[in-house]
């Protein structure tokens, strides 16, 4: 049990200073999950935000039931979950009632554009991370014609001709399994 609300803690914690989405939170679960309590690895937290994108929901929810699952099963995804979204609520429904009436004050203003700054170096850092991660991870795809060439057309589809992202992620899966599965040796 003492697990459980440790989880839940730990998580309305994170849930507190989520802004942004999943990806601003990326070092949040970086310095306190992976090099503060070890309870994963980057590795792991880089297959969660994988795994995250292409499950439906929030991927930060989803990021906080994998972790939680990993740690105590089920209740523990759920008090994680339930940890995570808690202070979502909480500040959205205390926001509601306090801004509705202060929404155009310069204060206001001023507040929400360094909040979306922060959000933006957030998220700019947790590119630079995943970078390094398939980088250093996956060499040896990058060096493949095929796993780049996918990369870019899909990175290009998505800029340029805003392409549906749940297009490119089911049509970047479908070609990647026919480009890299393994193939079995020649019968003799």
């Amino acid at each position: 049990m003492r697990d459980l609300i440790g989880l839940f803690f730990t998580f309305f914690k994170i849930g507190l200073i989520a802004f942004g989405g999943g990806y601003s939170i990326m070092p949040i679960i970086e310095r306190d999950l992976v090099n503060g309590r070890g309870w994963l690895t980057m590795d792991e937290v880089i297959e969660y935000y994988t795994i995250g994108q292409i499950t439906p929901g929030v991927i930060a929810v989803n990021l906080a039931s994998f972790i939680g699952y990993k740690r105590k099963k089920a209740l523990g995804a759920v008090s994680a979950t339930m940890g995570f979204i808690f202070p979502g609520i909480l500040l959205i429904t205390l926001a509601a009632l306090i801004l509705q009436n202060f929404s155009d004050t310069p204060v206001v203003r001023n507040a929400f554009a360094g909040i979306r700054l922060v959000i933006a170096a957030l998220i700019t850092r947790t590119v630079i991370t995943l970078a390094a991660a398939l980088i250093r991870k996956q060499r040896g795809l990058l060096r493949n014609f095929i796993a780049v060439a996918i990369a870019v057309i899909c990175f290009a589809l998505s800029l340029i001709w805003r392409a549906n992202p749940v297009i490119l992620v089911a049509a970047a899966g479908i070609t990647g399994f026919f480009c890299f599965r393994p193939r079995e040796p020649p019968k003799h």
